[in-house]
């Protein structure tokens, strides 16, 4: 025979039941039931206004204008820069903390890093990243760089 009866959990064995509020009303449409009669919460805007793009700084502006004409090519906004670079919303290059960060094969930033050229891309937790590296102004042209990330990440190679 199997008990019937409802064991209360842990939690709830010490908890009373909460008196009913006097503030509550039956519904004339479904007997039994009670209306409550709290004010209905404002509409939360889940989304912010769209701000502005911000200018393009003068060290990333030669990048900008190799991509403005290519579709596809968007900047967007990835860990608090709005100089992201993105071809079919993933991003392929950014500027970060001053330095141009690229998405390149894991081979090629292997490559690179042994040369000096430039270092893993930490995006600040502590893991480096394998396929993306930063690059300091001057190691390397960075639109070169760039056409090379964009073709990397549109042929979709993850």
């Amino acid at each position: 025979m199997v008990n019937s009866k409802k064991r209360a959990s842990p939690k709830r064995a010490g908890r009373a039941k909460p008196a009913k509020s006097p503030t509550r009303l039956s519904s004339s449409k479904s007997p039994g039931r009670a209306k409550s009669l709290k004010p209905a919460k404002p509409a939360r805007n889940r989304r912010p206004a769209k701000q502005p793009a911000s200018e393009i700084p003068p060290v990333l502006a030669p990048v900008a204008d190799a991509f403005a004409d290519v579709r596809g090519v968007s900047r967007r906004r990835m860990f608090s820069s709005e100089n992201a670079f993105a071809v079919d919303g993933k991003i392929f290059a950014m500027l970060t903390r001053g330095c141009f960060v690229v998405k390149l094969p894991k081979e090629r930033v292997d490559d690179l890093v042994d040369a000096g050229k430039g270092t893993r891309f930490d995006p600040g937790h502590g893991r480096l990243m394998k396929e993306w590296i930063a690059v300091e102004a001057g190691a390397l042209p960075w639109v070169a760089l760039a056409k090379e990330a964009h073709s990397y990440v549109r042929r979709g190679n993850r």
